[in-house]
């Protein structure tokens, strides 16, 4: 079994909900298609065994995305959602719901890259400018979706 499984399996549950939000908010496709883009290049960096670098790149992307969506306040419609299933009641918003999956699955890719990174990197001196290249990386790409799909954002509502 390689190694890294655990996180690729991840990664593509993520691409499968940010493509399910989609699905079910089709003004905002284009804003999901592009949500999917930094979990594509984490299962690229684990094909080409760049494995330092998606371990950093997948713990720091999850923790800016979960930050975003707890500003925004679909985190809590996400919670709202897990909280009506635990009473036995149904889903009412089926796109908090997915938001809630989500979140789980970047708690859960950031332990697992954690994990790993903690195992295989952790004291080989390496750590330091892993961290900082890809909190540049992080950056950027979150900065430019957050510019681009923050003027984009309005002229779709008003057309939807």
């Amino acid at each position: 079994m390689r190694p890294y499984r655990d996180i690729a399996t991840i990664a593509v549950l993520q691409v499968v909900c940010f493509s399910v939000l989609g699905h079910f908010e089709p003004q905002f496709f284009l804003l999901h298609l592009c949500q999917t883009i930094i979990y594509m290049a984490i299962l690229i960096l684990l094909f080409y065994m760049e494995d330092r670098w998606a371990y950093m790149i997948g713990m720091l992307a999850p923790v800016a995305w979960l930050g975003m969506v707890f500003a925004t306040g679909l985190l809590g419609g996400a919670a709202r959602q897990v909280l009506r299933l635990t009473r036995g009641e149904g889903v009412s918003n089926d796109v908090s719901f997915i938001a809630a999956v989500s979140a789980l699955l970047s708690i859960l890719m950031i332990v697992f890259c954690a994990r790993h990174w903690k195992r295989e990197y952790s004291g080989l001196g390496k750590t330091a400018s892993t961290f900082a290249i890809s909190v540049g990386i992080v950056a950027a790409y979150y900065g430019i979706l957050v510019i681009w799909f923050w003027n984009w954002i309005p002229n779709q509502l008003a057309n939807g």
